[in-house]
């Protein structure tokens, strides 16, 4: 199958390890544009996937008390100059089960394409969930990429997620996250993104903690280069006794690079607790002068830099 051929040689090129998806012990699933190319499951983990007119519709859900040896491996992309890709997913991980989802979105030669992601997440009581996206793009800035995502935390439940966008023009990103919190939940939302040329970055993610002693952590950070913009919008709300939350935000600019954060931080229960910090502004010049002084060019000490924040 050449498209699945070349759907694994982009996979490889943004960092997915191509032996996981010959293992018979590790589930994957590797999609292009609205075909699904490859698929393997394993003892406990049902995925399910459908074709629409639009679309792909793909359901995945954990048994109880299942805890997943292996990641699940993910690999969706476009791979021609101009297209769309559509997904709706749904994830439900039962009472005392575990899982790590690694996602790539590849669009290596993407000059008019859409990537659009519409998640549903239920983590029962006591389940966890640790999800990395890492999207590789390619050079000529022609992606919208709209992930949206809605996720329900259970009592004790635990959910990670980390968006990497490094790689390549970002495009257009238009990220949308809302979590809701039970009680002891811990939810944390990490975002790295590297603009260039006229690439334009908006990023909401909101954490609701609603049960008692629910934890919150929103952090993002951003580098912009060129013409470049991102407006950040990092929201957590405080509505029970116990609840924890924090937004931190870090945005880097130079060029003509445009950044704003907006942190929004609601606190309704006396024994709820949130705090914000927001930081925009260019490298830091004692931090040049150091790297410059141990023989680094200009060039060179706001490349580290850039990629010491964004680590």
């Amino acid at each position: 199958m050449p498209e699945l051929d070349s759907l694994i040689a982009a996979y490889r090129k943004c960092g997915g390890d191509e032996g996981v998806l010959a293992d018979a012990e590790t589930p994957h699933l590797l999609a292009s544009g609205h075909s699904v190319l490859s698929m393997r499951g394993v003892d406990g983990l049902d995925v399910q996937t459908s074709a629409t007119d639009d679309g792909i519709i793909i359901r995945v859900e954990l048994g109880e008390n299942v805890s997943l040896k292996q990641p699940l491996h993910l690999c969706f992309g476009v791979l021609h100059e101009e297209g769309i890709q559509r997904i709706t997913i749904h994830v439900r991980l039962m009472k005392n089960s575990a899982a790590h989802f690694i996602a790539h979105c590849v669009f290596p030669d993407a000059r008019k394409v859409q990537h659009i992601m519409d998640a549903t997440i239920e983590i029962e009581e006591g389940a966890e969930m640790r999800y990395a996206e890492t999207h590789y793009h390619g050079p000529y800035g022609g992606v919208e990429v709209i992930p949206k995502a809605t996720v329900v935390l259970g009592e004790r439940g635990r959910y990670y997620a980390d968006f990497s966008l490094l790689e390549g023009r970002v495009g257009t990103l238009s990220l949308d996250y809302a979590v809701r919190a039970g009680k002891e939940a811990v939810a944390e939302l990490s975002a790295r993104v590297f603009g260039h040329g006229c690439d334009v970055i908006v990023l909401r993610e909101k954490i609701v903690l609603e049960g008692e002693n629910a934890r919150g952590l929103i952090k993002t950070r951003i580098a912009l280069e060129g013409d470049a913009s991102a407006e950040v919008t990092g929201i957590t709300e405080g509505n029970a006794a116990g609840a924890r939350g924090h937004v931190d935000c870090t945005e880097i600019v130079k060029d003509n690079a445009v950044a704003r954060a907006i942190p929004v931080v609601s606190v309704i229960h006396p024994d709820a607790k949130v705090t914000h910090e927001a930081a925009i502004g260019s490298v830091d010049k004692k931090q040049m002068e150091t790297l410059m002084a141990h023989g680094l060019t200009p060039e060179e000490a706001v490349d580290m830099i850039v990629k010491g924040i964004l680590r």
